[in-house]
């Protein structure tokens, strides 16, 4: 019996390799847009991240129309807007605007966590007191009623209208690592994004616990459910692990306070030799995948099966863009994708 298709679609950071630029990382984005447009990739969403080195991409909602733009069929969108930073109205006429430049091809995809330093969230919030996360499900209810125009008529909110109107919904999806995100997605009819690549925890409980609360609502009629994991695939499992010692050695870094960009390989080999960190030890990191083609196709099916989705969306940061382009084509290949 043949496997039923999997969808699989990307998380892009816009790395910044160490001794390179934003810039280049964002042309290394819009490069990585185009040929996963071309392959046959689901979607392809902007991650948000704030005083950062590491990480070229704060703006989503900036980049969005860009990427949307360089490509054709992909489904583009957030991955996410970190929506305590923001007014959900402000966010509702963005959106709005997305889907009307680019109708049927935007997923707005919202998370709560500050996405960068306590400092940069207070920067964002510039005087104003902060959105506790508690109110992180009514920030989402006013979200969708200025973006599908569903307040109620005693609504205080019904007069103000988001702009420009006469669109569609996008396609709504929040990102969490826990069971409390989950039932506030599948509560209100969204979409559900499960984020391994961030903690590691399995999530088979929250993707069941999401689906449990599901309720049909405008914003979606049916369950949508997916997991986010890091991949780094190669043409021999030996140099996909070389390739992610970089992430693992940025990730030891930056929890030591240490923010210098995405490290070469070579150095990372290095300084986990100099500490005696068996690579071994490394690749059991959940947060990621790694390995040759088939070792990748077999550990995603394997992935999807035990989360119970249809869609796994994979985060692939290497030092070399060239690298990181070559594993979203290995993959695509050993997923069958555009076949």
């Amino acid at each position: 019996m043949t496997a039923a298709p999997l969808a699989i679609g990307v998380v892009d950071q816009s790395p910044v390799p160490h001794g390179s630029g934003a810039a280049g990382a964002l042309d290394a984005t819009l490069d990585l847009a185009r040929l996963c447009d071309r392959l046959g990739y689901s979607r392809y969403w902007l991650a948000e991240h704030h005083s950062t080195n590491s990480f070229a991409g704060s703006a989503p909602e900036v980049l969005i129309p860009r990427v949307a733009s360089e490509t054709e069929r992909i489904r583009v969108g957030s991955g996410g807007v970190m929506l305590p930073h923001y007014s959900p109205y402000k966010v509702a006429e963005q959106f709005r605007m997305l889907e009307t430049l680019f109708p049927g091809r935007i997923d707005l995809g919202l998370g709560r966590a500050p996405a960068g330093t306590g400092r940069a969230a207070a920067a964002l919030r510039y005087g104003r007191p902060g959105i506790p996360v508690e109110r992180f499900p009514e920030q989402i209810d006013d979200l969708i009623g200025w973006l599908g125009e569903l307040f109620p008529e005693d609504h205080p909110n019904r007069r103000v209208r988001a702009t420009p109107r006469g669109t569609a919904l996008p396609e709504f999806w929040v990102l969490g690592s826990g069971g409390s995100t989950a039932t506030v997605a599948g509560g209100r009819g969204l979409g559900y994004c499960f984020a391994q690549f961030i903690n590691g925890a399995d999530g088979a409980d929250a993707i069941r616990a999401y689906r449990e609360a599901f309720r049909a609502s405008p914003a979606g009629s049916q369950p949508r459910a997916s997991v986010a994991v890091g991949v780094v695939c190669a043409e021999s499992r030996d140099e996909a692990e070389f390739l992610a010692l970089s992430l693992h050695l940025w990730r030891m870094r930056i929890i030591g306070g240490i923010d210098r960009g995405i490290p070469t390989p070579e150095e990372a080999d290095a300084e986990f030799s100099r500490r005696g960190v068996a690579r071994e030890e490394l690749m059991r990191d959940s947060k990621v995948i790694v390995g040759d083609p088939g070792q990748i196709r077999t550990a995603l099916r394997s992935l999807a099966d035990h989360y119970g989705v249809d869609e796994v969306l994979a985060v692939t940061v290497t030092h070399d863009p060239a690298a990181r382009l070559r594993s979203y084509e290995l993959v695509a290949e050993a997923m069958g994708l555009g076949s």
